[in-house]
């Protein structure tokens, strides 16, 4: 990872990274990007607490707070994080995430393992759809495959025996809330929420389809207003440095 970078990209789920990248190349056109990668072993409890310490150990170092960006159960963690350590973050924005962080597409597994007596792999078959629509990039029993390593190696914090909770609420810093229309895991009733929260700065966009890796199909669409906002939020930090020092 460069000591030096603009924007940092969490990333806590190694088998669906490859959605990141095509939004990740498009950013890193115009910012300094950099990526932490995290991975859950089997031994470990299901805590976000110890991915939000690594991310402070990325950061602490840092001349200068960054854009922190994530999807799912990453930008989960991201919000958590921001919440800690506010001085450490420029702006957040949250792909796919709902004003309750703790419901990802796990949930909705879990779910429908405890109202359906049906394999492992029919449910996960069942999320493919949900997930991805007939958009899919790749085979079947490929998505399948991905989502049950992600089972096992992102840090979510749900199992068969119990669902957990996350506190709601916003950040201090400027935020930007993406999701798409044809998402099910966070649908558009549910992204709407986070303007409960708003502060004048923050920012809604809604992609017009995409279902939940809606960053994956529309990677330009999507960047583009990104930009557009870590600019605004860039603009609006120099002003208020201004004004205080008047």
């Amino acid at each position: 990872m460069s000591d030096k970078f603009d924007v940092l990209w969490l990333s806590a789920s190694p088998s669906l990274k490859h959605f990141d990248i095509p939004l990740l190349q498009y950013l890193s056109k115009y910012k300094k990007v950099a990526q932490w990668k995290y991975s859950q072993t089997k031994d470990e409890a299901g805590s976000l607490d110890e991915a939000v310490m690594l991310v402070y150990e990325c950061l602490k170092h840092c001349d200068a707070p960054v854009h922190l960006i994530g999807h799912g159960i990453s930008g989960a963690i991201a919000l958590i994080f921001a919440r800690r350590y506010p001085k450490r973050v420029r702006s957040l924005t949250l792909l796919a995430v709902a004003t309750q962080p703790a419901m990802t597409w796990h949930t909705h597994y879990y779910v429908q393992r405890q109202l359906y007596t049906i394999s492992q792999e029919r449910v996960l078959a069942t999320q493919v759809c949900n997930l991805f629509g007939s958009q899919r990039p790749y085979s079947l029993i490929r998505l399948v495959n991905a989502l049950s390593r992600d089972l096992e190696e992102s840090p979510s914090l749900h199992s068969l025996f119990q669902l957990t909770n996350l506190p709601r609420g916003g950040v201090s810093m400027p935020l930007m809330v993406c999701g798409s229309n044809t998402d099910s895991v966070v649908p558009p009733p549910a992204l709407h929420e986070w303007q409960n929260w708003f502060k004048s700065e923050d920012k809604l966009w809604e992609c017009p389809d995409g279902y939940h890796f809606f960053h994956y199909f529309y990677p330009q669409l999507l960047g583009e207003e990104i930009l557009s906002f870590w600019q605004r939020s860039q603009y609006q930090l120099v002003t208020a440095s201004k004004i205080s020092t008047l």
